[in-house]
């Protein structure tokens, strides 16, 4: 049983703003710490569920951000960037399930902490198929695609709400902090947090092994995406892209028949959207 843990930060234990998740300040040496103690407490979770190895895919900023020293020593990390796979790379590992631990709502979630969609400078929202996508739902169309179900992942509430929306209620959350607004929110310590998303990964390896699990979350083809910018010029030089398709309201099409397509497609308008 191989599992994947792709980490974020944004809805890792205590995170509320910007300053904690930017490694240009302060703050960031103090939540990088929590971000692994997060990461560890879902490997703990996986390995007493039964897992027999699990890969660790930091995907926060330059994903540079897990304390390799810290991590515990069952697991492989990835990191580092870019990545094929960028927030989901080792997902075609031959992986069983996907964990996202650290994530955060989609750009325009009510009381989501620091909710955005892979950069809040040039997106404002993204659709796939006309229905709302935000890095969850997006990642997990990837895990999809090589028929690996996300099974479980922590946040706020809003996130947990999210994965249960695309992915089932089989999916196990651990709900680590109560978002009031985008930047504040009633926060668990992280010794309660990892209780619960330990508690939350066991059961998740669990549940998959009985067959009790989430099914991988399939994107009917053919797929069309479209992305919202902040600004009419980030979608002019994003339109350049062949087979893009320039829109009213800042926004850009694009269509193909499987989603590692899209998800390429996507990470390329986004360089271009500057």
């Amino acid at each position: 049983m191989k599992i994947l843990i792709a980490a974020d930060m944004e809805g890792i234990t205590g995170v509320t703003n910007w300053d904690q998740v930017n490694p240009d300040h302060d703050e960031y040496a103090r939540f990088r710490k929590l971000m692994t103690n997060d990461v560890n407490a879902a490997v703990r979770g996986a390995f007493a569920g039964g897992a027999t190895s699990v890969l660790v895919k930091d995907g926060h900023n330059t994903d540079t951000n897990i304390l390799l020293e810290e991590l515990d020593p069952r697991a492989v990390l990835l990191a580092g960037a870019p990545s094929e796979l960028s927030m989901v790379e080792g997902v075609d590992q031959g992986v069983n399930g996907v964990m996202f631990v650290g994530y955060h709502a989609r750009m325009g979630a009510v009381h989501g902490i620091l909710d955005h969609t892979w950069s809040d400078e040039r997106v404002s929202g993204l659709w796939i198929n006309d229905r709302a996508f935000g890095e969850s739902g997006l990642n997990g169309a990837v895990c999809g695609h090589f028929d690996v179900p996300v099974i479980m992942a922590s946040g706020d509430q809003t996130l947990c709400a999210e994965v249960r929306e695309f992915f089932g209620n089989q999916i196990e959350t651990a709900q680590v902090k109560k978002a009031l607004s985008r930047k504040s929110a009633e926060c668990l310590p992280p010794s309660v947090t990892a209780g619960l998303i330990e508690g939350a990964s066991q059961h998740a390896v669990l549940q998959l092994e009985d067959g009790k699990g989430p099914k991988p979350f399939k994107v009917t083809t053919p797929i069309h995406m479209e992305i919202q910018f902040i600004q009419s010029e980030m979608a002019d030089n994003a339109a350049i892209m062949p087979g893009a398709q320039r829109g009213t309201d800042r926004r850009v099409t694009y269509t193909a028949d499987d989603m590692l397509t899209i998800y390429r497609a996507f990470r390329t308008l986004l360089a271009l959207a500057r």
